[in-house]
């Protein structure tokens, strides 16, 4: 957000970092050539297609994060259909779907909508052949929509993953089989942390961080606990109802715990636990925010006790970085 993490960074550290690419270019080019290779075919003669795709308006982002590579879209998708009725008349319409992104086609969070139109006059075959597109083409978009995450991974992926070894600062390493060694904990075994759990998770100290914003209590309370703007900062995807009790999950799955309680816009509490191989598993620090809005400014405070002994300096440094 406001303060810079200072150089140089130990790998564990490093990870915490965002590092992205923009993709939206090679996106619309991808909707393009795969959408329109679609075929439907209905009971008798009727065959449906994407004749074209008229607009891809959106942003498609590829990022990496703790060695995970995480997808961040959201398209709206406008197309030209087209088929032949079981009577040989040649059917046009449009097509458009107002959000294709990262949130419906992996996280479910929500259905596709669909908006149809038909250009060409109705008639018992016309409306035959709309409703095998209704019907089958909606199922093969969202087949392909499927394909969207992986596709972008596969062209774009090699670009943000960096050898654990490699010379430049600040950098993720790569997937889960990284061998560069935590701040706290020898590259041995995996086996060998989780027999130190105990011990760490009873070793622990507090983090305290505070900076100030140009910007109201109120509008900052939601920018840190509605998960519609939680990834405005995080540029990652975010799971967040501000109710005790409820659940949270941020950087997509890297942070996690509970609401504990919330009055806001004053401050809110969590528990608070991270998905690192330094942290002892299933640890949970508790984290107090508070907000203290002033004429000009806000100030918010970041109070994490429990933050197991070696992690302090690391967990300082993010805090302050996001």
């Amino acid at each position: 957000m406001a303060t810079a993490i200072p150089t140089p960074m130990a790998p564990s550290t490093a990870n915490w970092h965002w590092k992205n690419k923009t993709v939206t270019p090679w996106a619309k080019q991808w909707f393009d050539r795969e959408l329109t290779a679609l075929r439907v075919s209905g009971e008798g003669s009727e065959e449906v297609r994407i004749d074209r795709v008229v607009e891809v308006d959106g942003d498609v982002e590829l990022g990496q994060r703790k060695s995970k590579l995480i997808t961040i879209y959201d398209c709206r998708v406008v197309m030209n259909w087209a088929g032949t009725a079981s009577d040989g008349t040649e059917v046009s319409g449009k097509l458009t779907i107002p959000e294709v992104s990262h949130e419906i086609t992996l996280d479910g969070t929500s259905d596709y909508v669909y908006e149809w139109s038909v250009n060409t006059a109705r008639s018992p075959a016309v409306d035959k052949l709309f409703q095998v597109a209704k019907a089958k083409l909606a199922t093969a978009l969202e087949a392909k929509f499927a394909e969207f995450p992986s596709a972008i991974i596969e062209m774009h992926g090699k670009d943000l993953t960096i050898s654990a070894n490699g010379s430049r600062q600040g950098t993720p390493g790569p997937s889960s089989t990284s061998t560069t060694p935590a701040p706290t904990t020898s590259s041995t075994s995996k086996a060998a942390p989780a027999k130190k759990v105990p011990e760490k998770a009873n070793n622990t100290t507090t983090v305290s961080v505070d900076a100030h914003f140009m910007a109201p209590a109120e509008d900052l309370f939601s920018l840190l606990t509605d998960e519609k703007r939680i990834p405005m900062w995080t540029r990652a995807p975010a799971q967040s109802t501000p109710t005790p009790g409820s659940e949270y999950s941020m950087f997509g799955g890297g942070l996690k715990g509970k609401f504990v309680s919330l009055s806001s816009p004053k401050e809110f509490v969590q528990s608070w636990a991270l998905s690192s191989p330094s942290w002892p598993s299933d640890h949970f620090a508790t984290l107090t925010t508070t907000l203290d809005q002033g004429n000009d400014s806000t100030k918010v405070t970041w109070f994490l006790e429990g933050v197991p002994l070696g992690m302090e300096e690391e967990i300082q440094k993010n805090i302050q970085g996001y």
